[in-house]
């Protein structure tokens, strides 16, 4: 229950419910006292609501502070528009209004897992005498390595060009712009003449996934209602895992094709032209016009307009609607107060680096950090041979291993999507770093001493890629995308992902000298103590964000 009168005229606060509201934060108390003042009718409606069991029979436009009788009143800031619009209690909502705003910026997400399962099979029928029907197909080392790679050289590009331009961009015009680069980067890629067009082609699709890996979290996490904003973010990295294993289906099927890595990597086209279109169709993020209109970078009342528009859009509703006008008012004067709250302390470019951001960075960095140094590339590198000592048929054609993989993980990833909102975050990562760790000591003790028991060996791979999607894969880039301050989030972001793609090349490019140095036993018993660090960083730093607005993190956790 809620409303923006004082409550200790009319029922009694006890003490618990007394320190709650004095240690609320003072913004979320000013912006809800004074922003409406319900009337005596409405008032005696809250009253015998809260005399029966059921709640919620109040117009949901009056409602202002949130009552928990019995428990311990919380207040907070409230409102039908959820995460998007700085609220606190549930919004109703139809799952019609919210599956378009999810799918199109998720295909980004989608097209750089798919680039990742297309990429395998490439460059299998890239280097064949006999199926790349090019005269370039006898690649050295280096060449294959710059095919690889060119597209995750391009993200890291895209990335750091971003940085300083998300804020202008706004997030539906960053994914558009993402979406034509998959396109072209597609077309170049699959009709390439020679390996240097090839390689043109795969930069301009990295750019892309720099691009989206930054939009994508940013748009869903600002137009979502707040109780199913785990959900979408952790179905964002579904779409991810899906995009593998649509890339590793389609290189097997085009496998034998003469110049099926033309088909494999020209596969994702339509996928992109359909990522474009539909964001074109898209509103923009309602909470970006209200900072922008907060930033001065236009007329106050043309933004609050727009975002009023896109509310309305994004909800379903008639354009104009009198609850939108509503939210959108509220949302204003919470946006401006975090505004001007974070420029007293001075705000400039590296600003990020300071105070509540620089806490955000270091959860969202160091998250997305150790999702690559504990060795997830390096132990798929393994998958082939893992399971070839088990004895696996299949095992014998790599890119149907790399299916079954592909499966196992889209399985696991669901899991993760169906309780993250249900669970918290915090669990989840501690769980499965924890089985991250265990795999790793497992894998590393079948190299050295139990190489009999092959097994073993194909339990801890299965056991690390499970653990790995209930965790790291999808958990750290639902942390990124709502840990972050809204003055810097773009910003924040953008360096999470550079943080992402950059420590991604470092283990991928050091891990056959260290394999060499160390052997594949120590490797992965470096791997193992570098989980258990970044399970003690989950227990020590990462807070739980389950069921809180992008307001409140900022207030309750980043203060």
């Amino acid at each position: 229950m809620a409303f923006a009168v004082s409550t200790q005229l009319h029922f009694p606060l006890t003490p618990l419910q007394r320190n709650q509201f004095k240690n609320s934060s003072p913004r979320a108390f000013f912006c809800s006292c004074f922003k409406s003042r319900p009337d005596s009718s409405h008032l005696r409606s809250k009253q015998l609501t809260l005399l029966v069991p059921k709640l919620g029979s109040a117009p949901r436009h009056r409602q202002k502070f949130q009552v928990k009788v019995g428990t311990g009143g919380e207040f907070a800031d409230s409102g039908e528009v959820a995460d998007s619009l700085a609220s606190d209690a549930p919004e109703s909502f139809s799952w019609s209004s919210v599956i378009l705003p999810f799918i199109f910026p998720a295909l980004g997400g989608l097209l750089f897992g798919y680039d990742i399962g297309a990429t395998s099979g490439a460059t299998l029928s890239l280097q064949s005498a006999a199926l790349s029907g090019t005269t370039w197909f006898n690649l050295s080392p280096v060449q294959l390595g710059l095919v690889v790679s060119g597209s995750l050289y391009g993200a890291l590009l895209g990335s750091t060009l971003v940085y300083g331009i998300a804020d202008f961009l706004g997030r539906r015009r960053e994914l558009i712009i993402a979406a034509g680069l998959y396109l072209l980067g597609s077309l170049i890629t699959g009709c390439a003449p020679d390996l240097n067009v090839l390689l043109l082609g795969r930069l301009l699709y990295g750019l892309g996934i720099g691009l989206a890996m930054h939009g994508a979290p940013l748009y869903i996490a600002e137009t979502c209602p707040s109780q199913i904003r785990g959900t979408l973010i952790s179905l964002k990295e579904l779409f991810i895992v899906l995009g593998i294993l649509l890339g590793f289906s389609v290189g097997s099927f085009e496998i034998d094709v003469v110049g099926g890595w033309r088909y494999m990597y020209g596969f994702g086209t339509p996928v992109a032209l359909l990522m474009g279109l539909g964001m074109w169709s898209l509103p923009p993020s309602p909470r970006w016009l209200l900072l922008r209109a907060v930033q001065g970078k236009g007329a106050l009342q043309e933004y609050k307009d727009k975002a009023m528009v896109a509310l309305s859009k994004l909800r379903g509703r008639p354009p104009g609607d009198k609850l939108s006008e509503k939210l959108v008012e509220d949302a204003l004067l919470s946006v401006k107060t975090a505004y001007e709250d974070e420029e007293k302390s001075g705000g400039n470019f590296l600003e990020v680096f300071q105070g509540p951001n620089l806490k955000a960075l270091t959860i969202g960095g160091g998250l997305v950090l150790f999702q690559q140094i504990t060795g997830q590339p390096s132990v798929l590198y393994y998958a082939g041979s893992i399971l070839q000592t088990a004895g696996f048929s299949a095992a014998a054609d790599a890119t149907r291993v790399s299916v079954i993989i592909g499966v196992f993980k889209l399985l696991m990833t669901w899991v993760a999507v169906a309780k993250v909102d249900d669970l918290g975050r915090r669990p989840l990562l501690i769980g499965g770093v924890s089985g991250i760790a265990i795999s790793l000591f497992l894998l590393s003790a079948y190299y050295k001493f139990l190489g009999g028991f092959p097994l073993v060996a194909v339990g801890a791979l299965l056991l690390y890629v499970g653990c790995y999607q209930i965790s790291f894969g999808p958990i750290s880039w639902l942390m990124v995308s709502e840990i972050f301050p809204l003055r810097t989030r773009g910003r924040g972001i953008s360096l999470a992902v550079l943080t992402n793609f950059g420590s991604n090349a470092i283990v991928t490019f050091a891990f056959s000298p260290l394999k060499e140095y160390l052997g594949a036993e120590n490797l992965f018993l470096l791997f193992g103590a570098i989980a258990l660090v970044s399970l003690l960083f989950v227990v020590l730093v990462v807070p739980e964000t389950k069921g809180l607005s992008l307001e409140e993190i900022e207030s309750k956790i980043l203060k």
